[in-house]
């Protein structure tokens, strides 16, 4: 039954009370019997050791329960800007979205990241102003908040009875009732009353507001209301719900989840107004074997003989393995079967489906269109991946995420550990695409990357606790070019006595510098059929060495142009080792006496940052000695293009964030190499 199903997000700014919110729809949904508290390191979807410790959500985490019949998938995601992309993988699957705004801070920064990202998926949404039992809560300047940031519609559903320490309930505007909880039953229990004389002029006033709303955005509404004609609750609630999955309005609701006010009504929104599975557009995707440019769409119809799912989220599990947790778009998928990795082109059992609540698992047989759950089994599988048959192998559009911006170096502490560990570094990158690892050539490190310093903190405490592999982790190294600054010429005359016979070779060459990013290059002038092949190959051999190697200080050369201008050939005393020794000798002797110089990797950094926040961002790049290149606007925030030396650019992110209220994000490539001053 797709109608009676939802399958819904919680997002919100960091403390702005996602969790606590979810766990209160657990608690009168009748999913848990206790409600656990965040500060107290016991909510349900907090399961993590880390996040109970931290009072943070670091994953998102997936749970299902039942309301009035209805089903509902709900993800709990993080609101720490290090974990977006927890986020954009939960939104590319849901099918709507409950947005947590803090009735004192109102529209925070992180809110307006998920918010965009909800656009960018198409998510319909309704908030929920929370907090309101707090000092300075209003509910009215986050909803005007809201239509100002993101220019949507807002419709208050709800209207609060008070604020502070006074918020007493709210009042329902459709059914025209005052709602007030019992704190004795954990708010299980409410009462609905009219509306008291002191509330009955501002209840009216919001209620014509309302009708006038979601009159406006509804044509058949739009004659009733010309006329004059009494509008049911029926139609508005009709009329309302089809504005919210248009994107045309976004109800709002109010309530504290911290005191267990507010929240079945949310329920209830979720219900009425947020889209079933079959009421948002099919998912599109591409025909592997057609031409790659043409749509497919992929509807919603558990009786399709060809399933289609997206793995949209990987988790390790100590006992289990691999969890794959799959969105269902089509079809149907049963326990034991085999499926058809459409992007890996390989065939992969389902050995075991669960219904996934939050830290626990139950079985199920299989999984229908619409629903989601985790997969157990899948060896290849990772996270964008598409589920499918081989006879119609139809690729979903895959998740993109943002490129990592910080690294650090790890090693562990002892070398018995190393396999381990690179074992470890394996599962999590398959687990969070946005972690990523590399062993680099130059410096002989193992370089982790992720999204902000406390990303990498996470991941480095679940490589020591989870894993239990302990390692130690520091600045990775940069790696810096060396390079010449004048033209030389250099001859090299060799000889050795080995086993008895003289070993001698003679060649000149000539070194020069080339243009910044040219790269090294050689040539060889001389052209005699005499000298065997072999020698010429030798030298050649050895110049290219002699660029890995350095002149001074042992980094790679770079931007050196070698050329052999002579070379002096003796049969009777000439050998391969003799010349690869001369062309070395030569070529070091030649780049001492070019004027050498010490370069150092050059970054190109794009900060996108809201324009009040634009002359902070410059001078974090300044203090590091870098250099504004440009800088242009983009749909509202401006975009700054600069360039940076790398090694000052080591707790760049933290210092950007905090200057900029965690409002701003930057990427950073790799431009050129430049001298070192």
């Amino acid at each position: 039954m797709l109608e009676k199903m939802r399958n819904i997000g919680i997002m919100a700014h960091i403390d702005a009370g996602k969790t606590t919110t979810t766990e209160r729809i657990l608690y009168y949904s009748g999913k848990i019997h206790k409600i656990g508290e965040i500060d107290d390191g016991a909510a349900t979807m907090d399961f993590m050791k880390q996040e109970q410790e931290r009072g943070i959500t670091i994953a998102s985490a997936a749970i299902t329960t039942e309301w009035k019949g209805y089903k509902i998938n709900i993800i709990d995601t993080p609101g720490h800007v290090d974990f977006t992309a927890e986020v954009e993988r939960s939104l590319r699957v849901l099918d709507g979205a409950v947005a947590v705004i803090c009735a004192v801070g109102w529209v925070q920064p992180q809110t307006e990241t998920v918010w965009k990202q909800a656009d960018e998926f198409h998510v319909p949404r309704i908030c929920f102003v929370n907090k309101m039992d707090r000092v300075g809560a209003d509910f009215f300047g986050a909803m005007e908040d809201v239509r100002k940031k993101f220019g949507c519609e807002p419709v208050a559903l709800e209207i609060p009875m008070g604020s502070g320490q006074d918020f007493e309930g709210v009042i329902d505007l459709l059914k025209m009732k005052e709602i007030c909880w019992d704190s004795e039953t954990e708010g299980e229990k409410f009462t609905e009353s009219e509306i008291s004389d002191e509330y009955k002029e501002l209840a009216q006033e919001w209620r014509e507001k309302l009708v006038d709303t979601v009159a406006s955005n509804d044509e058949e509404l739009t004659d009733l209301y010309i006329e004059g004609r009494e509008i049911s609750v029926e139609q508005l609630v009709s009329a309302l719900r089809k504005a919210t999955i248009n994107r045309t309005l976004v109800p709002f609701l109010c309530g504290s989840s911290r005191h267990n006010q507010g929240v079945q009504p949310l329920i209830d929104a979720v219900v009425a107004y947020l889209p079933s599975p079959d009421e948002v557009p099919p998912a599109e995707g591409i025909h592997v074997k057609r031409n790659e440019e043409e749509k497919i769409l992929v509807k919603c119809d558990p009786d399709s003989k060809t399933p289609a799912g997206l793995v949209f989220k990987i988790q390790y599990d100590r006992e289990a393995g691999i969890l794959c947790f799959v969105r269902m778009y089509s079809g149907k998928i049963s326990t034991g079967t085999q499926v058809y990795n459409v992007g890996k082109k390989k065939r992969e059992r389902v050995n075991r489906i669960l219904r996934v609540n939050a830290n626990r698992m139950e079985q199920m047989d299989s999984i229908s269109a619409g629903d989601i759950a985790v997969f157990v089994g899948l060896k290849f599988a990772q996270t964008g991946d598409t589920l499918g048959s081989e006879g119609m192998p139809v690729l979903l559009e895959s998740v993109k995420f943002p490129e990592p911006v910080i690294s650090i170096a790890i090693e562990p502490e002892t070398m018995g550990d190393r396999a381990k560990l690179q074992e470890t570094l394996e599962i999590l990158s398959r687990e969070d695409p946005t972690f990523t690892f590399r062993d680099d050539e130059e410096t002989g490190q193992l370089v982790i990357s992720g999204m902000g310093e406390l990303h990498l903190d996470v991941l480095v405490t679940r490589i020591r606790d989870d894993f239990k592999v302990q390692c130690r982790v520091g600045s990775p190294q940069v790696t810096y070019r060396e390079s010449i600054s004048t033209a030389a010429d250099y001859k090299e005359e060799f000889s050795k006595v080995l086993a008895g016979k003289e070993n001698a070779a003679c060649l000149t060459i000539h070194i020069e510098p080339r243009e910044t990013g040219a790269g090294n290059s050689y040539t060889c002038a001389v052209h005699d059929n005499s000298i065997p092949k072999e020698i010429y190959e030798a030298i050649e051999q050895s110049i290219q060495s002699c660029f890995t190697s350095g002149i001074r200080m042992g980094y790679p050369c770079t931007d050196i142009a070698v050329s052999v201008i002579d070379i002096k050939y003796d049969e009777l005393t000439a050998s391969t080792f003799a010349f690869e020794a001369a062309a070395a000798e030569a070529f070091d002797k030649a780049c001492e006496s070019a004027t050498p110089e010490l370069l150092e990797p050059v970054m190109e950094v794009d900060i996108e940052c809201p324009s009040e926040f634009v002359g902070d961002a410059m001078s974090q790049i300044t203090q590091r000695g870098g250099m504004i290149v440009s800088m242009d606007e983009k749909s509202g925030e401006s975009v700054i293009h600069a360039k940076a030396p790398m090694a000052k650019m080591f707790g760049f992110s933290t210092n950007l964030r905090s200057v900029t209220q965690g409002r701003a994000s930057f990427g950073m490539v790799f431009s050129h190499f430049q001298v070192k001053v």
